[in-house]
């Protein structure tokens, strides 16, 4: 099993998913493995640069391929449900289209890069579920969690079109490894449902009461905590509650935070260096569960 990996955090992770790069390294770092930035990275055009012009969008995000090759490096890991699932679009459409290829090709040659069709690349999820594996994750429990029961929400970047990071209809690996860490989860229907995405920003009513959906089915499961695995899909759940409140009449004020946050908190994670502090929503309900876990420290 590698112990060291190669790791692209694309732009949201720099900005308003600060909190979910924090809670990475602080986790990775408590389970031993160490984690490589890869140097002068670019976006990846995510999925909107695809609707504009989408050679140049997979030539943009061919040249992280390429300088992660570069590297000497197989594997690069891309916590970014949008960055992953650009970078394995990638790879894909260029080895199924040959134009597409010698656009691609004849893009990195002037820029003296390689292709990157060697690197494979990886979401931290997968990788915790078939590097690390459940018995490891179990064995570095040091809080018991006092949080209360959590909806896994997956989105649809990760898991669709590509299978490698769980399955498309029903994926468990975030329950399996929540639970491996001792933290409960519920049965959520809606869990690769979409968010809606940049909808929020472009069709707002529309954006707003897809996520409204979404935080009414996990309240009704009776989760206390959503875990996501997506930027947009954690700052869409987070950032309109107060809306949502206002629209529905529902008292809501639930904590929306990355799975690696509530693996890092379980496995003795400071609560800055997770990014507890990052959220906007849910903050009263996590301050009592984040303190009561302070005081019942013991490896469960």
């Amino acid at each position: 099993m590698s112990e060291e990996y190669l790791y692209f955090p694309g732009c949201s992770l720099k900005a308003t998913g600060r909190a979910y790069e924090e809670s990475l390294l602080t986790l990775f770092r408590l389970l031993d493995i160490k984690l490589d930035e890869l140097e002068d990275w670019n976006c990846c055009g995510a999925t909107s640069y695809m609707s504009i012009d989408e050679e140049k969008a997979f030539a943009l995000s061919a040249r992280n391929l390429a300088l992660a090759q570069k590297t000497g490096k197989k594997e690069l890991l891309a916590p970014c449900a949008a960055c992953y699932l650009v970078l394995k679009k990638t790879q894909d459409y260029v080895e199924r289209y040959p134009s597409m290829r010698e656009y691609v090709e004849a893009s990195l040659k002037a820029a003296n890069l390689p292709m990157g069709d060697k690197i494979r690349t990886r979401h931290p999820l997968e990788v915790l579920y078939n590097d690390i594996g459940l018995d490891r994750i179990r064995s570095k429990v040091v809080r018991k969690w006092t949080g209360g029961p959590v909806a896994c929400y997956y989105g649809c970047q990760a898991v669709r079109p590509y299978y490698e990071v769980d399955k498309p209809v029903d994926p468990t690996r975030m329950e399996e490894l929540l639970e491996a860490a001792g933290i409960p989860t519920v049965k959520y229907s809606l869990k690769t449902k979409c968010c809606g995405g940049s909808l929020t920003g472009t069709i707002h009513k529309v954006g707003v009461r897809l996520n409204a959906i979404l935080l009414k089915e996990a309240a009704r499961n009776g989760a206390k905590v959503v875990a996501t695995l997506c930027p947009l899909c954690q700052f869409n759940l987070d950032a309109y509650q107060g809306e949502i409140r206002k629209q529905t009449q529902q008292n809501l004020d639930m904590p929306i935070l990355y799975f690696t946050q509530l693996l890092g908190w379980a496995l003795g994670g400071d609560a800055r260096a997770l990014g507890f502090r990052r959220s906007i929503s849910g903050q009263a309900p996590m301050k009592q569960w984040l303190s009561a876990s302070k005081e019942v420290a013991a490896h469960v």
